[in-house]
């Protein structure tokens, strides 16, 4: 038998206190007309009714103690948003906006719904949380730890930005958390003093009302090539089917959980993967995160439902079910806005908030440009932000084709209506590029350019939901892209011209892109073997502040730098085949 590493009570037991694609067609093509991208901010939005489970603790069988009311509430994606801010909605084909999330709102509402069922209620989040913000990225997510501890999470699942500041940075903080810590395929490597031990307990019980609820949780098994290799040195991640439906078995059959529930963070179209394989049956929920898809309908896959609760702090899902003799008798899912206007600000959690920020105030607040249009990331294909990312190192470096990653974390930015512009501060700049990295120069073939495209596609759309690696297509300037999402891998790509002109595989195309820490150097953007590769000596954060300097107040839109034959520009979710649509 393996020694566990300090800390880690694998299998802990806590007996304490109590759109889709097809559907976006419809809307057709609105580029001609911005696609609505001018701020729409309007008031309450009844998406989730706070009082609609509440009768099951009125219920006679409940007051009776024959059966047992669980509520669970979830968050996820966090991305270390600490104020209420603009969020997106899209309704009646077009983009609106309201104020949504803050982390002093969020307490007060957790507060409250905990209120109604005290001795049965737990508080789970999904992981990326302390990445994201500047905030985080100024203190590597040292600052985000008293804020959670003062919501009083039970339970913490790491997602894949957990690694950004590193290993040793991810125990501290995590285990700065009080909340209960799980993740069943996350691994020491063969390098490690551990010697391949669980780094986190792959299970966690919890005994509510007289029965045992069980808890696996798994973070995104292709974690080591999304992000940049250096952040996840010294972890190995394993598939969930490797080890999932052991663990399934000793909860349910070794320790009789009434309920068993997988808590992931692996992107919607891996968890609805996931929830179609024998490997989980005997799973009640799939509780995901990552894509940062708002369910507001749990989906049903073969074996078990998934759901997963949108991101930044601006929702909360809410699950209540009601156990009779080991069996599930009445279900309620609610999707709730964290709603500013409905939910006070906590003042202590404001105070703590205040303390925090305070040694950073003045670098984070400050102004470094301004922008027209509406500064928004939500879909798949082309955003504003990015074309503004990208825009930027092409006027900087004057490449042939800059490039950009895929991210989707960072909430809107949207003009104030009196003054018709948004500040830009160095805060929302983390926000945008949490990471920032030098800018390296390079040289590719045609060839490379082709291949390397339809391998981010594939990354994006991948058939095989296994393989989808959770973020959206990949962002440029300098060049125009058509594909086909239902074409096979190697096949998608319809045309590419760059400057105006068809490529060529032969030709050499200049590109700049930023540096992923751990990648080896003649990489740039996943693109291998790239020639010539020097750094810029500026850093993606020098290039965005230079850039904003001199052509503030900006106006990014969506202008058809990528396009595909089967879904409109406003494709809001890589999910497909299910009756599910972003909103």
């Amino acid at each position: 038998m393996k020694n566990h590493p300090p800390g880690c009570t694998c299998g802990q037991h806590d007996d304490k206190k109590g759109l889709d694609r097809r559907d976006f067609l419809k809307i057709g093509s609105l580029l001609s007309a911005g696609i609505g991208f001018a701020p729409s901010v309007t008031g309450l939005l009844p998406l989730g009714d706070l009082e609609h489970s509440e009768g099951f603790g009125k219920s006679n069988t409940v007051k009776a103690g024959k059966a047992q009311h669980i509520t669970l509430l979830h968050t996820a994606d966090i991305h270390a948003q600490l104020h209420t801010h603009d969020e997106f909605f899209w309704e009646d084909g077009q983009a609106n906006y309201k104020r949504r999330g803050g982390m002093a709102v969020l307490k007060t509402m957790i507060n409250k719904l905990r209120s109604k069922n005290p001795a049965n209620t737990l508080v789970i989040d999904g992981g990326d949380c302390f990445q994201g913000g500047g905030l985080a990225s100024l203190t590597e997510g040292e600052a985000l730890v008293p804020l959670i501890n003062n919501i009083g999470y039970d339970l913490m699942l790491p997602g894949n930005w957990e690694v950004a500041y590193g290993k040793s940075m991810m125990l501290h903080d995590l285990g700065g958390y009080n909340a209960n810590k799980v993740c069943a395929n996350m691994w020491h490597d063969s390098t490690d003093e551990y010697n391949e031990d669980p780094i986190f307990p792959p299970y966690w019980i919890k005994v509510m009302g007289g029965i045992k609820v069980g808890f696996i949780g798994y973070n995104d098994p292709l974690t080591y090539k999304r992000q940049p290799p250096a952040f996840s040195k010294g972890i190995k991640f394993t598939p969930p089917e490797i080890n999932v439906k052991k663990y399934i078995r000793l909860l349910r059959e070794q320790e009789n959980c009434a309920l068993v529930f997988l808590v992931t963070h692996m992107g919607l179209a891996q968890q609805v993967g996931l929830a179609n394989m024998p490997e989980v049956e005997g799973v009640d929920y799939i509780l995901g995160a990552d894509t940062h898809e708002r369910i507001r309908q749990p989906l049903q896959g073969k074996y078990t439902k998934v759901t997963e609760p949108g991101a930044f702090g601006s929702f909360l899902s809410k699950l209540d079910i009601v156990v009779e003799n080991g069996v599930i008798k009445d279900t309620s899912y609610e999707l709730l806005d964290v709603d500013p206007d409905r939910y006070k600000a906590d003042k202590d959690m404001m105070a703590l908030l205040e303390k925090l920020e305070a040694p950073h105030k003045k670098e984070l607040s400050k102004v470094i440009g301004s922008t027209k249009t509406t500064l928004v990331r939500y879909f798949v294909i082309e955003t504003p932000m990015d074309n503004l990312i990208t825009d930027a190192l092409m006027w900087k470096f004057k490449p042939d084709i800059a490039l950009s990653n895929g991210f989707r974390f960072c909430p809107p930015l949207v003009p104030d209506p009196k003054t018709r512009v948004a500040e830009i501060t160095k805060d929302f700049l983390w926000s945008m590029l949490p990471v920032d990295n030098e800018v390296k120069y390079g040289k590719i073939s045609g060839k490379q350019l082709r291949n390397w495209l339809e391998k981010e596609l594939e990354n994006a759309f991948a058939s095989d939901p296994t393989k989808r690696f959770g973020g959206w297509v990949v962002r440029f300037q300098g060049m125009i892209i058509n594909f086909t999402i239902e074409k096979p891998f190697g096949e998608r790509i319809n045309s590419i011209k760059v400057a105006g002109k068809e490529y060529q595989e032969d030709q050499w195309y200049t590109i700049t892109a930023c540096e992923r820490e751990g990648d080896a150097y003649d990489t740039l953007c996943r693109i291998t073997n790239v020639l010539e590769v020097k750094g810029t000596g500026l850093t993606m954060h020098q290039a965005m502040e230079e850039y904003l300097a001199k052509f503030s107040p900006v106006a990014p839109k969506v202008e058809g730098r990528a396009t595909a034959t089967d879904a409109p520009p406003t494709l809001l979710t890589q999910l497909h085949g299910y009756d599910y649509s972003f909103r």
